[in-house]
């Protein structure tokens, strides 16, 4: 799958693709970057996939609910290499702490009150 014109789509289609919005998505894609750069400081064998397509193709999985089959199909490669795709890019923006959510412990410790409200519906059928 060949992602064209992608940096010239407008604030409001990155909302709608992807889920996020433009710098969001150019910080992601910087942070994919250097992560690579230093995974590969010593050369290697090219990926199949570019950094640009991991990045989408992560997005994608988690914003449309997509199988990894149905996106392998659409790259030419097989489930595992997006399943490896999807993983790398969880695990670098992770690590980089930028995305990464609070644990358990400091969403206890934190003074914020959370309200639960519990909505029954029955279902005659």
């Amino acid at each position: 799958m060949v992602i064209n014109n992608l940096f010239a789509k407008c604030y409001i289609e990155y909302l709608e693709l992807f889920g996020i919005r433009k710098p969001t998505f150019e910080k992601m894609l910087k942070i994919l970057e250097s992560a690579f750069k230093k995974l590969h400081k010593q050369g290697g064998c090219p990926s199949r996939l570019s950094i640009l397509d991991k990045l989408v193709i992560m997005l994608s999985y988690y914003h449309d609910y997509r199988t990894m089959q149905n996106i392998a199909f659409d790259y030419g490669v097989s489930k595992s290499r997006i399943c490896d795709a999807v993983k790398w890019v969880e695990d670098v923006l992770i690590k980089n702490g930028t995305f990464a959510l609070p644990g358990r412990k400091a969403l206890q410790k934190s003074d914020v009150e959370y309200e639960v409200i519990l909505n029954e519906a029955f279902f005659r059928g």
